[in-house]
């Protein structure tokens, strides 16, 4: 997972460099593509933290993940059959 954080902290890099230039020489299409990739890092960034997190809370509370993993699929069954309006219940 060090190599999709890594990749996620090199994007976001590029990103903002390329917005700083697009800001220097004025170009707005250069500007947006920068803070684009920026963010696209940062989510990827995120997104490798979360999944640490995760696969910690796997390993140190196995039942705790499996309830709030339950309950989860729940809501959104609920949400889901909320949403197609299933109401013979």
């Amino acid at each position: 997972m060090e190599t999709t954080k890594a990749e996620g902290v090199v994007r976001e890099a590029v990103g903002t460099v390329q917005e700083t230039v697009g800001s220097v020489i004025g170009d707005a299409s250069e500007q947006l593509s920068g803070r684009a990739k920026a963010l696209c890092g940062k989510t990827q960034r995120l997104y490798a933290d979360a999944v640490e997190v995760a696969r910690d809370s796997i390993v140190e509370k196995p039942m705790a993940t499996l309830a709030i993993a339950a309950a989860a699929g729940f809501a959104l069954g609920v949400l889901w059959a909320w949403n197609r309006g299933d109401t013979d219940r």
